[in-house]
C-alpha cells in the first residue's frame, strides 16, 4: 500500500475551508473574514465560483483588482485558494449579446437568462468566452503563492429538468456527429436501436433528434445514447475549459465538484481527466430513515469517489456546517453531528473538509443555507464553534494525508446500467430502486467495519476477493467475460435478480437470461414476479448449507423464478406457486464461486449472508470484534502506519471493544485497548501501535 502525495505539495495538510463570495461584501468585511478564518482553523477558501459578472462586467473589460486583494489576504493569513473558473453562471451581457449561448430544453424552448448552468456547452461562443476568462485568470495568478487547486465550473449537471443539457440545433448536429462516429451507418443505428418498433426507422441522419416529450421517447437505444452523449459533451467542454490552465499552470491540480450519485452524468467517465476527485455531500441527517442508514449511504458515495482514481484521496468540496435551505424539512445538525460527519469523510479517504458556504448571503435563493458565519457576523455562535473544533482536529491529522485503503470487496454501481434500468418498462416501473439496492448490498460491510470500494463495471476486478453486482441488468462490452475470468481465477462473485438481461444497446439477450452470465452462475432465469406491498413470501435456507445460514428471511418486491443448471441450491421460496424453487444458489466455477440472489430480501439476510462470506474468505475487518448497531470502523494506511476511525451515529453513547491491540488516541494521546466508550454522535481517531 503506497502513500499518495498531497493534493498539492505546497500544502501537506488536510484542507479545511469554505466557498467564499467576497464580491457580495464590502472590503471591510474581507478583513473580518480572514480573522474569523484563522479562529475557525481554516486554511483554504474556494473563491471565484459564479464570479464572472464581477471579473468581466462588460465584454473584454476585466476587473481583477478585488480578487488580487483576496488572494493576497489569504496568503498573508496562511491560507490557500481553491480558485474556480466562473463558467457555471454567465454574465447578463453575454446572454443579451449572444442569445445562442442560452440552452434549449427538451421541449425545444430557449431559456431566458437566469438560474445557473443555463448555457449551451456546444456553443463556440460560450467556449471561446470561457477560454478567454480562464486564460486571464491563469496568466494573472500562475505565480501567486495562494493558488493551490483549480476548481472547474460548478456541479456539472447533465440531463435533468434543471440540468445543463441543451437541445439546440448546435447540440443536435453534435449528437448526430457523435452517433455517426459510434455507428458508422444508419442501417447499423437502426438495428442497434431496434427502430423497426412502431415503424420508427430512420432513413436520413437529419431525422435523428434528441429525446423529447413532444417527440421520440420510446426508443431506449436513443434515450441511453443521448445520455452518453451528454456526458461526452460535458467532458469535452471541461477539456476545452482547462486548455489554458494546463498550458500556463501545468503543476496546479485541476478538479471539478461532482454531486455524489446524481444520475445526470456518468461521473466515473470524468475520472481520467481530473487530477483529484471532488464531490459535494449534503446528507439528510436526522431524517426519518435514521442517522445510521444515512451514514451508510454517505459511506457508499465516499467509497465511490475514493475508488475513481484507485484509492487516491478525494476532496469533500462542499458540505454544510448546519442545515440546508432546499429540503422539505431543513433540520439543524444535532450537537456532535457536524464533527462526526466531517470525520466520516476523512475516514473514507477525504483529504479535505470544505463547506458551502463561508458567510451567509444577505439575498438570493441560498440566503438561509447553512454557513460558518451567520448573518450576525461574529464567532460567538454554536455552528462556528463546531467548525473550529473540526479545524483543530484536522490539524492533528497531517500523518493521515495521502493514506488510503485497498479494499478486498467491491460493489458495482454503474451509471449506464442505472439509465437502462430506469428506462425499462417492466417489473416495478416506479420502484426498481437500483441505487437503494446497491446501497443495501454495501451496508453490511459498513456495519462490519470492512472497507469496500464502489466501482463502475469498467474497472479492474482482479484486485478484489469479493465482487458484488446487484441488478447488473446491462452487461457492457467485456464485462461478463471479465467476471467469468475473475471467478475462474478464484474470486467470489455475487449478483441478483434482474441481471444479464440486455447488452450495451439495451437490446435483450436471446437464448435465456441471465445472458452472458448464465454459464458462470449456473442458472437459467425463466420469469420474474413483481409483488404488491401486501404480498408476503420468504426465503427458506436449505439445512446444512456451506454458508452456515439457517431459518427464513422475509422478501419483498421481486422474485426471480430460476432453474439450477449446475448450481447448488442454498435456499428456496416459501410460498406462492413457486414455493420450493431456488431462491439462492452458488456455482463452483474454476477456482472460485458465483452466487445468485433471486429475490429482494430483508436487510437481515444481507447482513448474515455477507458476514458468512467475509468469514469464509478471510476478508480483514478493521476491528475484529462485533460493532454495536449504528457504529462503524474504517481505516486508512500507508502500509506502515494504520489509522482507525470509530464512528458512532447513534444519539446515545456506546461501548466498543477494540480487542487486545493497543491504539494511540490522536486527540487525547492516551493509549487505548479493550472496551472504550464513545459519546452520542462521537468518534475516535486511533493509530495502531506497531508490533515490535
Amino acid at each position: 500500500m503506497k502513500k499518495f502525495p498531497p493534493i498539492n505539495p505546497k500544502c501537506p495538510h488536510i484542507l479545511h475551508g469554505a466557498d467564499y463570495n467576497p464580491e457580495q461584501w464590502h472590503p471591510d468585511v474581507w478583513l473580518e473574514d480572514v480573522r474569523l478564518m484563522k479562529l475557525a482553523h481554516c486554511n483554504a477558501a474556494t473563491i471565484g465560483v459564479f464570479s464572472w459578472a464581477k471579473l468581466e462586467p462588460e465584454e473584454g473589460k476585466f476587473t481583477f483588482e478585488w480578487m488580487d486583494r483576496i488572494m493576497d489576504l489569504l496568503h498573508k493569513n496562511g491560507a490557500y485558494a481553491v480558485l474556480a473558473t466562473p463558467s457555471g453562471s454567465k454574465p447578463a451581457w453575454m446572454s443579451a449579446k449572444y442569445p445562442e449561448v442560452l440552452s434549449m430544453k427538451r421541449d425545444r424552448r430557449r431559456l431566458l437568462h437566469g438560474f445557473r448552468h443555463n448555457h449551451c456547452l456546444t456553443s463556440p461562443v460560450y467556449r471561446e468566452k470561457t477560454q478567454i476568462i480562464n486564460r486571464r485568470l491563469a496568466e494573472r495568478y500562475k505565480d501567486h503563492p495562494a493558488l493551490l487547486v483549480w476548481h472547474i465550473s460548478n456541479e456539472f449537471s447533465g440531463y435533468s429538468d434543471w440540468g445543463s443539457e441543451c437541445h439546440c440545433d448546435l447540440c443536435q448536429e453534435a449528437f448526430r456527429d457523435w452517433l455517426k462516429a459510434r455507428y458508422k451507418t444508419l442501417d447499423n443505428l437502426n438495428e442497434k436501436w431496434w427502430s423497426a418498433f412502431w415503424s420508427h426507422t430512420f432513413t436520413d441522419w437529419s431525422q435523428v433528434v434528441s429525446p423529447s416529450p413532444r417527440g421520440e421517447i420510446t426508443l431506449h437505444g436513443l434515450n441511453i445514447d443521448w445520455k452518453r452523449f451528454v456526458t461526452a459533451q460535458t467532458i469535452d467542454f471541461y477539456k476545452s475549459e482547462i486548455v489554458p490552465l494546463r498550458e500556463i499552470t501545468p503543476d496546479v491540480p485541476i478538479t471539478t465538484n461532482f454531486m455524489g450519485t446524481y444520475p445526470g452524468l456518468d461521473t466515473p467517465a470524468f475520472a481520467e481527466h481530473l487530477d483529484v476527485i471532488a464531490w459535494d455531500g449534503y446528507p439528510y441527517w436526522h431524517s426519518p430513515d435514521g442517522d445510521a442508514k444515512i451514514a451508510s449511504s454517505v459511506a457508499f458515495t465516499h467509497d465511490l469517489n475514493r475508488a475513481m482514481k484507485g484509492g487516491k484521496p478525494f476532496m469533500l468540496m462542499e458540505s454544510t456546517p448546519s442545515n440546508v435551505c432546499w429540503r422539505p424539512v431543513n433540520k439543524l445538525k444535532r450537537p456532535g453531528m457536524h464533527a462526526l460527519s466531517s470525520i466520516q469523510a476523512v475516514a473514507h479517504g477525504a483529504d479535505t473538509v470544505q463547506y458551502f458556504q463561508w458567510r451567509k448571503s444577505r439575498g438570493g435563493s441560498e440566503k438561509f443555507h447553512g454557513a460558518v458565519v451567520d448573518h450576525c457576523g461574529h464567532e460567538n455562535m454554536r455552528v462556528f464553534h463546531d467548525v473550529a473544533e473540526v479545524g483543530q482536529t484536522l490539524e492533528r491529522l497531517d500523518a493521515v494525508v495521502g493514506t488510503s485503503v485497498q479494499p478486498e470487496v467491491a460493489v458495482i454501481y454503474d451509471w449506464e446500467n442505472l439509465w437502462a434500468i430506469d428506462d425499462a418498462k417492466a417489473i416495478l416501473p416506479d420502484n426498481k430502486n437500483y441505487l437503494a439496492t446497491c446501497e443495501a448490498h454495501h451496508r453490511p460491510f459498513w456495519k462490519l467495519g470492512v472497507p469496500a470500494d464502489v466501482i463502475a463495471s469498467t474497472y479492474d476486478f482482479s484486485k478484489y476477493e469479493l465482487l458484488i453486482a446487484p441488478m447488473l441488468y446491462m452487461t457492457r462490452p467485456g464485462v461478463a467475460e471479465r467476471i467469468e475470468q475473475f471467478v475462474k481465477d478464484g474470486g467470489c462473485f455475487v449478483t441478483t435478480y434482474w441481471s444479464g438481461l440486455v447488452d450495451e444497446y439495451d437490446l435483450c439477450h436471446l437464448g435465456g437470461f441471465p445472458g452472458p452470465l448464465r454459464k458462470v452462475l449456473g442458472i437459467l432465469s425463466e420469469e420474474i414476479d413483481a409483488l404488491h406491498d401486501v404480498d408476503k413470501n420468504q426465503v427458506n435456507i436449505t439445512p446444512g448449507n456451506a454458508l452456515g445460514l439457517a431459518g427464513s428471511y422475509a422478501l419483498r418486491d421481486l422474485c426471480d423464478l430460476i432453474h439450477a443448471e449446475g448450481a447448488e441450491v442454498l435456499a428456496t421460496y416459501g410460498s406462492d406457486f413457486y414455493a420450493g424453487r431456488p431462491a439462492l444458489t452458488v456455482n463452483r466455477f474454476g477456482k472460485g464461486q458465483a452466487y445468485y440472489i433471486a429475490s429482494r430480501n430483508e436487510d437481515k439476510f444481507h447482513e448474515d449472508f455477507y458476514k458468512s462470506l467475509v468469514t469464509g474468505l478471510g476478508i480483514e475487518r478493521t476491528l475484529t470484534s462485533n460493532l454495536p448497531a449504528g457504529v462503524t470502523a474504517q481505516r486508512r494506511t500507508d502500509g506502515e502506519r494504520t489509522f482507525v476511525f470509530v464512528l458512532n451515529f447513534n444519539p446515545h453513547a456506546v461501548h466498543v471493544d477494540l480487542g487486545a491491540e493497543k491504539f494511540n488516541d490522536i486527540k487525547s494521546s492516551a493509549v487505548l485497548t479493550g472496551t472504550v466508550g464513545i459519546g452520542s454522535f462521537g468518534y475516535l481517531i486511533l493509530e495502531k501501535q506497531q508490533r515490535r
